[in-house]
């Protein structure tokens, strides 16, 4: 039954590594996005706009969510606030995406335009309860004799948090920040009301930038073999993104001996 439910996922890949990296060479990584007929061109600043935006959205949420989440775990796992707030989190992980970037839209984009930040912003909504829900879940793997110990060495409650919650449970968090990102990177419904699209490298966080899922979106349905062959690339690199970034997660967070 594994093997079976596995045959979507490698199929994909093979057809992401065959058709997009027939096309994946270093013009298609550092260029910019070719126009009608235009042959060569590549996707150099959607790779860059990806990254910006997930950057801003981590900066965020990762923050927000683990202070949250040590309130959950350990502060106050028990009281009203915190029963609200697990409440509220697990609603928000089927939050519709497209009505994150709604949100965005008439907070930031209404008032100062179609941005990096505004994108970013709209990812940090969605990133926000899976990092507080996966980091919450990690504290409370916490050995209770290993809290108490630090305790009855005369530790305070903030000491025993950063000396000994944090630092057992960062591979549990950290792999919750990792999903948190690689779902944030492959979003495109709250890019299209917030950071929209450019055919330009980003120049600065207050301007529209281009991202790897609506270039793929945009590529994809173009009339021209050029553009569709880079929007196979572009979804290679995207996933090699995502793995890349699951790979270091998983060495950063692994447990020292």
């Amino acid at each position: 039954i594994a093997i079976l439910g596995s045959i979507p996922l490698f199929s994909v890949i093979f057809m992401l590594v065959t058709q997009g990296g027939a096309r994946l060479d270093l013009e298609a990584v550092t260029g910019l996005p070719p126009a009608g007929f235009e042959m060569g061109g590549g996707f150099g600043n959607a790779i860059i706009g990806t990254l910006v935006m997930v950057a801003i959205a981590s900066v965020i949420s990762v923050p927000f969510g683990i202070l949250a989440a040590i309130y959950l775990a350990v502060l106050g796992p028990h009281s009203k606030l915190a029963g609200v707030s697990r409440f509220v989190a697990k609603t928000l992980t089927g939050f519709p995406s497209i009505l994150a970037g709604v949100f965005t839209y008439a907070v930031l984009v209404v008032s100062f335009g179609y941005s990096a930040l505004a994108g970013g912003v709209a990812l940090s909504v969605l990133m926000l309860p899976t990092v507080v829900l996966a980091a919450e879940e990690a504290m409370k793997q916490v050995p209770q004799r290993m809290k108490d110990a630090a305790f009855g060495m005369g530790c305070t409650r903030s000491q025993v948090i950063w000396k000994v919650v944090l630092p057992t449970g960062l591979p549990g968090i950290l792999t919750g920040v990792m999903l948190a990102v690689a779902g944030a990177a492959g979003e495109s419904a709250p890019l299209l009301f917030t950071a929209l699209f450019s055919n330009y490298f980003l120049t600065e966080v207050m301007e529209p930038t281009a991202s790897l899922s609506i270039l793929i979106y945009n590529f994809s349905a173009m009339p021209f073999e050029n553009q569709i062959e880079l929007a196979w690339a572009a979804s290679l690199v995207l996933v090699l993104i995502v793995l890349v970034f699951n790979i270091l997660a998983r060495l950063i967070g692994q447990p020292k001996v």
